[in-house]
C-alpha cells in the first residue's frame, strides 16, 4: 500500500527525471538515446556511470562520482593537449603553443573550481561515504598520472627548443632576452601554478572533510600530513629554479632611494642601452636591470 509520501512533489518529480521527457519544440522525446546529440555524446551510457538511486549510500554519493568521473575526463583532456604543445614546441609553431598552454590552464582552473562543489559536503557525510570506497586513493587516478607523464614530456620538449635556440633559461630571463620564448615559459609556469592550485584546493578538501594530520591515514595508508609537501612538487622545477638563480645574482646597487626623482626612467627602460651594460647613464635614471649581472651563460 502505498503512502503519502510515496507522491510527495519530491518522489513524483525524481520519477519524472529518471524517464524520457518530451521536449515540446523538438515534439521529440529526450532521453530514450535515439536522437543525434545523444548517440554523438552516448549519453545513455554515460549517465549510467554513476550508482543509481537505490544503490548509494547517501544522496551526496552522486555528487561524489560525478565530480571524480569530470575530474577524470578534464585531466584526459589537459594530458593530450599537452601532447599537442610537445608537437607544436617541436616545429616552432609557438604561436599555436601558446593558444594551446592557454586553453590547458583554462583546463585546471575548471579542475580546481569542480572541488568547491565537494566542499559543501559535510564531514559526517563524507565518512559514510568512505566506508564504500576500499583503498582508493588520487594517486592511482588515471588522468592524475597522465597529467604528470604528459608534463614530463612538456618539459623535454622546452630543452628541445632551448637547445635549438643556443639559450639558456637564466638568458632567457636575463635583460633582453627574447620575448617569445620568455612568454613561452612563463605560460608553462601559469600551467604549473594553476595544477599546484588544485592540489592545494584538494588538500583544503581533505582538511575539510577528514582533516590533516600525522595520526589521520589515508585510504592508501599514507598520513594526510603528506599531502602539504605533494602538493607544492613543480611539474616544470626548472622554471622554478631559475627564480633562485636570478635573485642570486640580484645586486641592490643601481636603484632609487624611496622618494627621489625618477626623471627619464621609462625612456631608459626602453632603449637598447638599457640592456647593454649594469651602469648608470650620465647622472639620469638607472639603466634597467642595473640590479642583476648573470651568474653564467652571459651574452
Amino acid at each position: 500500500m502505498h503512502t503519502f509520501n510515496d507522491y510527495s512533489p519530491a518522489e513524483k518529480l525524481r520519477q519524472e527525471l529518471a524517464e524520457p521527457l518530451f521536449n515540446p519544440l523538438l515534439k521529440k522525446w529526450v532521453g530514450k538515446g535515439e536522437l543525434d546529440y545523444e548517440v554523438y555524446l552516448k549519453t545513455q551510457q554515460l549517465l549510467s556511470l554513476q550508482a543509481s538511486e537505490e544503490e548509494r549510500v547517501s544522496h551526496d554519493e552522486l555528487m561524489f562520482q560525478v565530480v571524480h568521473q569530470a575530474q577524470e575526463l578534464w585531466l584526459k583532456l589537459g594530458s593530450r593537449e599537452a601532447v599537442e604543445v610537445v608537437a607544436e614546441l617541436d616545429r616552432d609553431a609557438l604561436w599555436a603553443a601558446s593558444a594551446r598552454l592557454e586553453r590547458l590552464v583554462r583546463i585546471l582552473r575548471s579542475l580546481e573550481a569542480e572541488l568547491g562543489v565537494m566542499e559543501t559536503m559535510t564531514p559526517d557525510t563524507y565518512q559514510v561515504i568512505r566506508r564504500s570506497l576500499g583503498n582508493g586513493s588520487g594517486q592511482e587516478s588515471p588522468g592524475y598520472n597522465m597529467l604528470r607523464k604528459a608534463s614530463e614530456g612538456l618539459e623535454a620538449a622546452l630543452e628541445r627548443l632551448l637547445a635549438r635556440r643556443s639559450r639558456t633559461l637564466l638568458e632567457v630571463y636575463s635583460g633582453g632576452g627574447p620575448d617569445d620564448l620568455k612568454r613561452l615559459c612563463e605560460q608553462l609556469v601559469d600551467v604549473d601554478e594553476a595544477f599546484q592550485g588544485w592540489l592545494y584546493r584538494h588538500f583544503q578538501l581533505v582538511r575539510r572533510t577528514i582533516g590533516v594530520d600525522r595520526s589521520v591515514k589515508a585510504l592508501d595508508g599514507l598520513p594526510t600530513q603528506v599531502l602539504a609537501g605533494r602538493m607544492t612538487l613543480p611539474l616544470f622545477r626548472q622554471l622554478w629554479d631559475v627564480r633562485v638563480e636570478l635573485t642570486a645574482g640580484w645586486r641592490r646597487e643601481g636603484g632609487h632611494s624611496p622618494g627621489a626623482r625618477r626623471d627619464g626612467c621609462m625612456e631608459g627602460a626602453m632603449s637598447a642601452a638599457a640592456y647593454a651594460a649594469p651602469a648608470r647613464t650620465g647622472g639620469g635614471c638607472p639603466v634597467a636591470h642595473a640590479g642583476f649581472t648573470p651568474t653564467r651563460g652571459e651574452s
